[in-house]
């Protein structure tokens, strides 16, 4: 068991560390990563249903050690990918509580389970034969985890509660890292801003239809730059506050009857510009 559960874990770190290094954006690595975990978890799952414990200790090391450890990462990113896909698109400040809160939450789990967590915490043993051996079902356990623990024969009272307490470690890491970034960008802003700040005179939905085509055609560092960054630029540079959910604006300009009205009366104005200013040419084709 021990060797097949080391290979796994080698192959499964192997192939996120080569999603890590890609080029792509967080919520891309994440679902990459949850479809490469989720996969692996199967084959343990598999490998368990035909495999027979040595003894209670080989047992305790499994469900104590070993899938914990494989299944926290598998919470993890998806947890990442959820936060990541609801994460607001608006200011600084919005974003910063909107990941305080989701901190928040990791913290308020750790609470609600204190004893068990002081207890894993401390290297505690002396009830790894109740904790982590499958001769004590816990309905509860069934409530608050995922698919995966769904089989009883797959499951013990706490292990999913330590793949829990690790998936939180490696998610408030995360946390305080994007809450650092955006501490950054807020820090550096002052400075990289113009001096001269121009007021948006046009309406916002004008603006965010702006935003998101300029966003989808990666025009700002090579594609490179969060939307939430891109807005948080327009809100300062032109002196409008676009509001705490753009994206809701998005899915209005989605529905309606002209899709890109903005765009195509610039499109329009442009093009008046530039043939009034090309004397000669009295034909204009529309490409």
């Amino acid at each position: 068991m021990k060797n097949f559960a080391e290979k796994l874990q080698k192959e499964i770190r192997e192939k996120i560390d080569r999603i890590e290094a890609e080029d792509k954006n967080i919520l891309k690595k994440s679902l990459d990563s949850s479809l490469v975990l989720g996969n692996a978890f199967e084959r343990l799952k598999t490998f368990i249903s035909q495999y027979s414990f040595k003894d209670e200790e080989e047992e305790i090391y499994f469900f104590k050690e070993v899938k914990p450890k494989l299944f926290c990462y598998l919470i993890y990113y998806r947890k990442v990918y959820n936060i990541e896909i609801d994460r607001p698109v608006a200011t600084i400040e919005k974003q910063k509580e909107y990941l305080r809160c989701k901190l928040d939450s990791t913290q308020e789990y750790q609470s609600k389970i204190l004893d068990f967590y002081r207890y894993y915490r401390s290297g505690g043993t002396c009830s790894d034969s109740i904790y982590f051996t499958r001769e004590n079902p816990d309905m509860e356990q069934f409530l608050d985890s995922f698919y995966y623990e769904r089989d009883p024969n797959f499951s013990t009272i706490y292990d999913f509660k330590v793949a829990k307490i690790l998936a939180n470690d490696m998610l408030q890491a995360y946390l305080l890292c994007e809450l650092d970034s955006l501490d950054n960008i807020q820090g550096k802003s002052i400075g990289a801003l113009p001096k001269v700040k121009l007021t948006w005179t046009g309406t916002k939905t004008d603006l965010v239809e702006l935003i998101y085509a300029l966003d989808t055609a990666g025009c700002f560092n090579h594609g490179k730059v969060m939307l939430n960054q891109i807005v948080t630029y327009f809100e300062c540079v032109f002196n409008i506050d676009l509001g705490s959910n753009v994206s809701r604006t998005f899915s209005d300009i989605r529905i309606r009857q002209e899709l890109t009205s903005f765009l195509d009366r610039l499109r329009e104005e442009i093009k008046k510009r530039i043939k009034k200013n090309r004397p000669g040419k009295k034909d204009w084709k529309d490409e």
